[in-house]
């Protein structure tokens, strides 16, 4: 059985006319490359090279051998490529967890067309709200609701979407004129992913930022349109982003109205999350194409320059002063 490392120096040795030069291309020391140059021909059983004028020739045999030499490294090659492409080929189980919050249609025809692209590959979607738990699901790709959970995956922002106070016109034609966010604390509030606990946080270009407490929700939700379902019958006031709003209600005009015109909450932040390091071509065709994926119109959103978490926390401690006050 002929030994390729082997056939490599041999071939090298060739190309060079000596070991020093052949050692100094391919790393190794002279002494090794000779040592298995000695065992190659004694696979073989004839002498190969021969020493001349300071240069080694080919014998007789080694010209005869040095054609076959030549072409198991080329088939070597050509093998080694073909798994590498079989690795960098864009096929096989792709694992994608999606936030609740961020389970849009445009997400689901994305990976649908994904699959219309490259018909070697599947993807099992589930929706899930939180992350996985020592590095379990590590090969999985996800779509996040939220600030950089500072986990051990990557976090790439993909879009900041603004968001406001909407609630039904039938549900605010009941209810007390709402004029500023301190009048939240009396109406219904349609809750989901937002930690009513600490506040939420209404900002506007004139009037600056107000900590609002609203009331607790009594019924949750982790998935936006049943949030939004649940406003349009009049059941509270929710925070849900702009543009949800804005195609709800062309389709069904005034289904929700802005509550506090003028007031923006914080946005609802999309990203993603994958392992850190160099990919295979599967994943990361799957993020360049999510990433081309998101609407046009989700791209051309804008918001104002919104508080810090710093600035927020400093609201939370005036407010509870004011209180005891």
């Amino acid at each position: 059985m002929l030994d390729l490392i082997e056939i490599k120096i041999f071939c090298a040795v060739v190309d060079s006319g000596g070991l020093t030069a052949a050692a100094d291309t391919l790393g190794m020391p002279k002494s090794t490359m000779s040592r298995r140059l000695t065992q190659l021909e004694q696979r073989v059983g004839q002498p190969l090279l021969r020493r001349q004028s300071n240069r080694l020739q080919l014998t007789e045999a080694g010209r005869l051998f040095e054609s076959y030499a030549r072409q198991m490294l080329r088939l070597s090659q050509q093998g080694l490529q073909v798994i590498e492409d079989l690795r960098e080929e864009v096929s096989g189980e792709l694992q994608v967890r999606c936030h609740p919050v961020c389970a849009e249609p445009w997400f689901v025809a994305a990976l649908e067309s994904f699959l219309d692209r490259y018909p070697g590959a599947r993807i099992t979607l589930k929706t899930e709200d939180k992350l996985p738990v020592n590095g379990a699901s590590q090969g999985a790709i996800w779509c996040w609701f939220g600030a950089d959970p500072e986990s051990d995956l990557r976090y790439e922002s993909l879009v900041q979407l603004p968001a406001s106070l909407y609630a039904s016109p039938a549900y605010l034609a009941q209810q007390p004129p709402l004029l500023h966010p301190g009048d939240l604390i009396t109406h219904d509030w349609i809750g989901g992913e937002l930690c009513v606990s600490e506040g939420v946080l209404l900002r506007h270009r004139q009037q600056g930022e107000y900590l609002c407490q609203p009331t607790s929700a009594r019924l949750l939700f982790d998935d936006v349109g049943m949030r939004m379902s649940a406003m349009c019958r009049g059941r509270g006031i929710g925070i849900v982003p702009d543009i949800r709003v804005r195609a709800l209600n062309q389709a069904h005009p005034d289904s929700l109205v802005s509550c506090l015109p003028g007031w923006q909450a914080a946005p609802w932040q999309v990203g993603l999350l994958y392992p850190y390091g160099r990919q295979p071509r599967k994943v990361s065709a799957l993020l360049a194409h999510i990433r081309s994926a998101i609407p046009p119109s989700w791209r051309g959103c804008k918001l104002d320059k919104l508080p810090t978490r710093c600035e927020h926390d400093a609201l939370y401690r005036e407010r509870d002063l004011a209180n005891e006050l």
